[in-house]
């Protein structure tokens, strides 16, 4: 009798915990999805916003995402295989936003081309160094290639431009080798289709470069004319020959230097012309824009 009691009970016991687990198992929801982390580094820019521009993270640094914005023509489709214009703004390094980029992707797109404005991290926003806006252009133009499907973007027929510090990371872009700081990872598949330079800083060295010193132990590594490859995109280079910012000779030597080693640059000097010539003297802006014309064209990218 004692046994059967003793059964019993250890079956309604059984019998209630199972019951339970049921109950619990019943309560919990079936597709509730798992919570993701979340990561908000408290020092992150806030990126700029363009109503016209698609806007999309190339990488993610220790300061926060980096985004490029995307400008597409009238009669875009996804299909297409179209030239891309990527623009870097220029600011010595230190300064400069989108804001002074968006105006080129949005003149590129008017062109029928996919306009595209990349950022990168300065020294004031981000307490960074040329090494890091060499690293991040190289990223964008990557990103960019491995995206073109989806962008409608031929990745073979890509123009990279910028002026001054954005010129020099331009440069950066059709120079094979990883310098310091820069990820081999994110080192672009191919070069850009063409270069178009305004007032370029192409020497950072130490002995005749434009503010080294914020290049550091790295200078000579930065400088694009000491570290140009045998082969070389073909180059639309503007410079003003009273540029006070970022000598006049810098484009000289570098038009020697990419013309010694057979490679195409159409070097054209501004008479006059400042570091901001084309603000200074508003008949270059048509002008510019002519050489451009000719320029793209030439090199069948119109």
């Amino acid at each position: 009798m004692r046994l059967f009691r003793r059964t019993a009970l250890l079956a309604l016991a059984v019998g209630l915990l199972m019951a339970g687990e049921a109950r619990g198992q019943e309560s919990a929801p079936a597709s509730q999805p798992a919570a993701q982390p979340v990561s908000e580094p408290a020092s992150q820019p806030v990126a700029p916003v363009y109503a016209d521009a698609d806007s999309h993270v190339f990488a993610t640094r220790e300061q926060g995402p980096l985004m490029l914005h995307v400008v597409k023509p009238d009669g875009w489709a996804a299909t297409d295989k179209r030239v891309a214009w990527i623009h870097f703004y220029g600011g010595g390094w230190i300064r400069g936003t989108t804001d002074s980029s968006i105006g080129w992707a949005r003149s590129a797109a008017k062109r029928g081309m996919v306009g595209i404005a990349p950022d990168y991290r300065t020294r004031e926003r981000h307490g960074t160094t040329p090494a890091e806006c060499v690293a991040d252009a190289r990223a964008a133009l990557r990103w960019v290639q491995d995206h073109a499907a989806e962008l409608g973007v031929d990745p073979a027929r890509i123009v990279v431009s910028g002026n001054s510090a954005g010129g020099h990371v331009a440069l950066w872009t059709a120079i094979e080798h990883a310098p310091p700081v820069s990820d081999p990872a994110e080192s672009p598949r191919m070069k850009p289709a063409a270069l178009i330079l305004s007032s370029p800083v192409a020497d950072t060295s130490p002995e005749t470069g434009y503010a080294a010193e914020r290049a550091g132990e790295h200078a000579l590594e930065l400088s694009p004319v000491d570290q140009l490859d045998a082969k070389m995109p073909p180059v639309l280079l503007l410079h003003g020959d009273a540029d006070k910012t970022v000598p006049y000779s810098q484009a000289v030597d570098l038009n020697a230097r990419l013309t010694a080693a057979g490679n195409k640059c159409t070097f054209v000097t501004v008479p006059g012309g400042s570091h901001n010539f084309r603000s200074d003297l508003p008949e270059w802006k048509n002008k510019t824009r002519e050489y451009m014309d000719a320029f793209l064209k030439e090199c069948g990218l119109d």
